[in-house]
């Protein structure tokens, strides 16, 4: 009897800047939840060096991160077998098809986007074309390899958006050239916010008492626990209105526990925020002690992390170059 064919699986791009070690939110929002969909969907994740260089880099500084968030993405458990992992600067069809892009998308659609006037303000002694222009890029980035689905967060959604139209776009001239990417809306987890600012989310670039690093020591987790933002109230209740240093405690605990919040309010009913920063501690060390210690180990093998970079960038390149290939015979180039 023959057998049905195999149902092609949806392919989903996602790309990480190397810009520090990220954070405990970063890995209960986005990381943890990759490994689960390396056997449903088609996996690329892109280390996007290029994008990093709209901010000065420190050249040594930008060669370290980089391979440690190679390192970070095999120690969470990413099989590089199952996932495409690469340096986005070792795929060359990348710069190429920025270029390309960028004669499709008008400057009324670059100036609108806010991202821009964010880092703009941050950066005003480094506005460069690159800073403006780096959604193109991005666009390119998932384009290249026909990706169905993009993870996306609140902030990226408008870069989502300017890749449909630049693809749109395209497609409209010159056929059928790019699938049109759709979001993708992973079951939320815990928004883990700032420990010092707990109104706002976590993030990697704050000064470093407001978030943990997947890297830190238990000693440097439970000094910024301990300094963490609660209140005067000193009763234990999700609330993140009212409560919004002592509702992130919380919520860290739920997420790294798995236990139901009520059954974990009701748990440290009547004791003190101690005991709450005492359990979200140890919860945390034990959640990354494990991803430390392979996280070392792969870092000792380079051997086995140039294999995996190279390998990724080889079977990215054959994607990328496909496509690259199909629009630059479209547009009307002499093919080589």
């Amino acid at each position: 009897m023959e057998q049905a064919p195999k149902e092609k699986k949806q392919r989903i791009l996602s790309g990480i800047q190397p810009s520090g070690t990220p954070s405990l939110g970063n890995y209960i929002g986005a990381m943890r939840n990759w490994k689960l969909l390396e056997d449903q969907y088609d996996c690329l994740y892109m280390i996007a060096d290029l994008h990093a260089i709209t901010v000065r880099q420190e050249p040594a500084k930008l060669r370290a991160q980089s391979i440690q968030l190679l390192a970070l993405l095999l120690a969470i458990g990413l099989d590089p077998e199952k996932n495409v992992l690469f340096f986005q600067s070792h795929v060359p069809q990348h710069a190429q098809i920025g270029w390309l892009l960028n004669c499709y998308t008008y400057m009324g659609e670059m100036s609108r986007m806010t991202q821009f006037k964010d880092k703009s303000a941050k950066h005003a002694d480094n506005i460069n074309c690159g800073l403006f222009t780096y959604p193109i890029l991005m666009a390119g980035d998932i384009l290249l390899y026909q990706a169905n689905l993009v993870p996306v967060g609140h902030d990226q959604t408008q870069h989502l958006e300017i890749c449909r139209d630049i693809a749109t776009r395209v497609n409209g001239v010159y056929g059928n050239v790019f699938t049109v990417p759709e979001g993708y809306y992973p079951k939320v987890g815990a928004r883990v916010m700032s420990l010092q600012e707990p109104t706002r989310k976590m993030s990697k670039s704050d000064p470093d008492d407001c978030f943990i690093s997947i890297l830190d020591t238990p000693d440097a987790i439970r000094r910024k626990y301990r300094r963490a933002v609660t209140d005067s109230d000193a009763e234990i209740r999700f609330d993140p209105a009212a409560k919004p240093g002592v509702s992130n405690l919380l919520s860290i605990l739920c997420a790294l526990t798995g236990e139901p919040m009520d059954a974990l309010v009701e748990r440290l009913s009547g004791k003190g925020y101690g005991e709450l920063k005492s359990a979200v501690t140890e919860a945390t060390v034990e959640t990354l002690s494990p991803i430390q210690a392979r996280f070392n180990q792969v870092m000792g093998d380079k051997a086995y992390l140039e294999s995996v970079y190279r390998t990724g960038a080889q079977r990215a390149g054959i994607l990328a170059e496909r496509t690259l290939a199909k629009l630059m015979k479209k547009i009307g180039f002499i093919a080589k």
